[in-house]
């Protein structure tokens, strides 16, 4: 099995890369959707429903999956030797942050359900707010991975 994982290398890297950036793009809209949800739209009018629409296919039908395959590809190159260097910090900052970025991702959701039952609490600033969250996460990701620190 390790064979056939440091033979793929190269192509499970290149899926991880490509589910990351499907569910950055996700975490990026999704907030921005619940924003203009917040502020602009009465709830139970149309509008209501066609956000809560979009909401629901792009958690759905992008951002899970995205997130799914996040993990899976992320574990294959974990499991490749010589990739992770578990002595160092940098791999441990990254755990945190993916970890903290499902969570994210988590707390999305369950706010989707808000919107559904009617009982969304977080104001347009709160969701401005969170929606900064995944950019700091990115940080950490990338200068974690690429400067190994």
């Amino acid at each position: 099995m390790m064979d056939f994982l440091a033979e793929s290398y190269l192509w499970i890297k290149a899926f991880h890369v490509i589910s990351v950036l499907a569910w950055m793009a996700g975490l990026f809209y999704l907030p921005r959707l619940y924003v203009y949800h917040v502020e602009q739209v009465k709830a139970g009018s149309e509008t209501d429903v066609l956000f809560q629409t979009m909401e629901r296919r792009l958690l759905k039908a992008i951002m899970n999956p995205a997130m799914i395959s996040t993990w899976v590809f992320g574990i294959l190159l974990v499991g490749i030797p010589g990739i992770v260097d578990w002595t160092a910090p940098w791999s441990w900052a990254k755990t945190v942050a993916v970890i903290c970025m499902t969570l994210f991702h988590m707390w999305l959701a369950a706010r989707r359900k808000d919107f559904v039952a009617g009982t969304n609490t977080v104001s347009g600033r709160g969701y401005r707010m969170m929606n900064e969250l995944p950019t700091l996460l990115m940080l950490v990701i990338v200068i974690s991975v690429i400067v190994k620190y």
